[in-house]
């Protein structure tokens, strides 16, 4: 089976080196601090690549903890942060600045410049792995 057919990288944490090594820019950057305040919270975090298509042959770096927590994309201008079960997560530092009209899921809009609060955005991923493992979460 090619990871085409089972959606997930054959060698995860190599995968999302990988993906993170593509970007020789303040993106690759970004998607590195995002993996480690990610990591600072749950060292048994797992990290997958998934979706992968013609136009994104490596795919887009996954992190799940009892589910979804968040996805990492990387475009041009931004490095999009999408958070499962965003919708049910607090967020008192307004991190969520994108896909705020949806239902389930938020995202954070990261743009070359932008500074993410550590704190803020642990407290999020830590709110996301509580609520992933509370049972309640819907379905990723």
């Amino acid at each position: 089976m090619n990871r085409s057919d089972s959606g997930a990288c054959p060698s995860s944490a190599a995968q999302v080196d990988s993906k993170i090594a593509e970007f020789d820019d303040w993106r690759g950057i970004a998607l590195t601090r995002i993996r480690e305040l990610i990591k600072a919270v749950e060292p048994d975090v797992e990290e997958v690549c998934k979706w992968f298509k013609p136009s994104n042959p490596t795919g887009v770096p996954v992190w799940s903890y009892a589910g979804i927590i968040c996805t990492g994309e990387s475009y041009k201008a931004k490095v999009k942060l999408t958070f499962a079960q965003g919708a049910f997560l607090p967020d008192p530092a307004g991190l969520f600045n994108a896909s705020l009209e949806g239902r389930q899921r938020r995202a954070i809009d990261i743009h070359e410049g932008d500074e993410i609060d550590d704190d803020a955005f642990k407290a999020l991923v830590a709110a996301a792995i509580a609520y992933n493992v509370s049972g309640t979460r819907k379905n990723d």
